[in-house]
């Protein structure tokens, strides 16, 4: 089986990656397992060195529609995951990249799949950004697999129509198309980048380095989060499913954990002592108080469920997740109460 994944030299790109290698066959759509003969990794970035070193990954690195117009997409492609996007701050901020990005790739990657007439899989990722909160149409209270979306930024407009796109290449049978609702996947190790969500790692991850950390929102924000262990079950999942196991072709909201900002600061607390908490900076930046606003935090994806798809237990297992993954990168004395889980 060859699988491509653009977004691969991202983080959630590479673990893809890293978790299909190390299982080494899926099972597509219900059928019979078949051995990952190759990935190919397409991205603005090379991939890790390990990627870049496993003889069964090629990657070819350029924007993903200038790759698209040169054929980058494999023929005998059979799984296709479009983690590939620009993030939500970043859209805000450039209309025209969004557009470009989130709009024109994903018609682009569709087009390349429907050429090849083989209807290869699509996995889309998609985002709870595409239901939104204004005083005209209100976010219900919990977010369940009927809610209607109503995205209020230009991202959630961008992701909503990639996830119609898919449905209807589907609808067709260009493709077999899957597209998942990812929540803010955190803790995400690394680097901050311009998503507005981004703090939600940034708080736990900067102060577990000895580094100030910037909270935009107030304590009693609500989010929804799901590890990176969990959301690499979830969009593996997806491709396993059978096309009955799955159901319709609207996208698929994933679980969460509801917690507020301020409980995950307390959960830092208890980790690793007040001095770490007392390295988030409370200041507010009223631009991603404004769209945070806007997204929801309860989540009942009862879909997903059926597909065996949990959220975590809670937000202490995902630090620990985190703490381990990433050992180097916390350089602050845990308590042993949490060193010893």
């Amino acid at each position: 089986m060859h699988i491509v994944i653009t977004g691969g030299g991202g983080f959630l790109g590479a673990m893809l990656a890293r978790t299909l290698l190390r299982q080494s066959e899926l099972a597509l759509a219900g059928a019979s397992p078949v051995a990952i003969r190759r990935i190919t990794l397409l991205d603005q970035v090379a991939p890790p060195a390990d990627l870049c070193a496993d003889a069964r990954v090629a990657y070819r690195v350029g924007e993903l529609n200038d790759l698209l117009n040169a054929n980058a997409l494999p023929a005998d492609v059979a799984l296709v995951y479009h983690l590939a996007a620009a993030v939500s701050g970043e859209c805000e901020a450039d209309f025209d990249l969004g557009m470009r990005s989130n709009f024109a790739a994903t018609h682009r990657l569709l087009q390349a799949c429907r050429a090849l007439q083989t209807r290869p899989m699509l996995v889309f990722a998609s985002s709870l950004a595409v239901f939104g909160d204004s005083p005209e149409q209100p976010v219900p209270a919990v977010i369940e697999d009927h809610t209607l979306p109503t995205p209020q930024t230009s991202y959630g407009i961008q992701k909503y129509i990639g996830e119609q796109l898919v449905a209807d290449y589907g609808r067709k049978g260009f493709i077999r198309g899957r597209s998942l609702r990812l929540m803010t996947v955190s803790v995400r190790p690394g680097k901050p980048n311009g998503a507005a969500s981004s703090f939600m790692s940034g708080i736990i991850r900067e102060p577990l380095a000895g580094v100030v950390a910037r909270c935009p929102v107030p304590r009693d924000t609500a989010v929804a989060l799901l590890s990176p262990s969990r959301t690499m079950q979830c969009l593996v999942r997806a491709a396993q499913a059978s096309d009955r196991e799955w159901g319709p072709r609207t996208a698929l909201t994933l679980p969460a954990i509801c917690i507020t900002v301020g409980e995950m600061a307390a959960t830092l607390e208890r980790i690793a002592g007040k001095a770490v908490s007392d390295l988030i900076d409370w200041t507010i930046d009223p631009a991603v108080k404004k769209l945070v606003d806007t997204w929801p935090a309860h989540i009942r994806a009862e879909r997903a469920r059926g597909l065996g798809l949990l959220p975590d237990a809670d937000f202490d297992s995902i630090v620990y997740e985190y703490v381990r993954e990433n050992p180097v990168a916390v350089t602050v004395p845990l308590r042993s109460s949490f060193e010893a889980r």
